[in-house]
């Protein structure tokens, strides 16, 4: 009974120093410099599950840097600027006469000019609009970018706007639509099904915090879209939040694929074709009511 208390002992060094080395290990195969692993290492304790971080650590790297979330938030940036610059708009907190005579912004009475189910994510309602979506996308954007690369993110981005706008045009069918919400939802809610599916492999307290912080951003942006769509009244955009839960469908669904399986070939998962049927199912249908169905016609 006397020697339990001892090997207790010895045991929690010996833990502390395979730690420790494991860590070393993890460095010495890394791919990166120094400061890239650090950067590395905190992101995969946000992003991934206990199991699979050393894997991730043995291969990551620091190129290539996340060029496609902070293009298209750049993108972005420099269209409301234009927009808020040199077309008339009597002040920066909501933009109405340029944007709205935009080639970007979605009309459902242009529906037939298909870019607009695009386009639609570089125009924003205004400077409040605009930081919301930057931050939300940028601050999830560039952790997931750097685990996953720029293709898988941007796979699920613009699967989020599609879906955003195609929603909006059967479930909203007489609003137009601006800003990039759809692409957002889709990564936060790919990164929320992670988090809940392996919520167990993560430390306590990151769990509850990655949950909270999720509920907190979407809860304030839908709270901001909601009042903008039922609320704004005389001639103001009003804003369709129905692109924030297709976003966020098509992330739950096409996201959480994507981002469960870093290291594995999407072509190869069952799970991703299942997912990617399913979305091109709604976006046929979604094609075959804007062009036969649609009440804006």
């Amino acid at each position: 009974m006397a020697m339990e208390p001892v090997i207790k002992m010895e045991m929690e060094p010996r833990n502390a120093e395979n730690e420790n080395l494991n860590e070393e290990r993890n460095k010495e195969a890394s791919q990166c410099c120094s400061w890239c692993h650090k950067l590395h290492t905190t992101v995969s304790k946000w992003m991934l599950p206990e199991e699979i971080r050393s894997r991730y650590m043995e291969r990551a790297n620091c190129l290539p840097p996340p060029l496609f979330i902070v293009s298209i938030s750049l993108a972005e940036l420099a269209v409301f600027i234009y927009y808020a610059v040199w077309m008339p708009q009597k002040q920066w907190i909501t933009l109405d006469t340029g944007i709205m005579e935009s080639p970007f912004i979605y009309k459902p009475e242009k529906r037939h000019e298909a870019w607009r189910f695009v386009s639609y994510m570089l125009v924003h309602a205004g400077v409040q609009h605009l930081i919301g979506n930057l931050l939300m996308q940028l601050i999830l954007g560039i952790p997931l970018e750097l685990i996953h690369k720029g293709h898988r993110v941007g796979l699920v981005y613009i699967a989020g706007v599609i879906g955003g706008s195609l929603a909006s045009s059967i479930f909203d069918p007489n609003l137009s639509l601006v800003g990039a919400s759809g692409g957002g939802y889709a990564l936060m809610g790919g990164y929320f099904m992670n988090v809940v599916v392996n919520f167990k492999q993560m430390l306590p307290v990151f769990g509850v915090f990655r949950l909270a912080f999720i509920l907190i951003i979407v809860g304030t942006d839908v709270g901001f879209a909601l009042y903008r769509r039922f609320f704004v009244e005389g001639s103001g955009l009003r804003v369709s939040f129905v692109a924030h839960i297709a976003g966020g469908l098509a992330g739950m669904t096409i996201g959480y694929v994507v981002f469960s399986c870093y290291d594995q070939k999407l072509l190869k998962d069952p799970r991703f074709w299942a997912s990617i049927l399913a979305y091109v199912a709604c976006v046929v249908f979604a094609i075959i009511f804007n062009i036969f169905l649609s009440p804006a016609s």
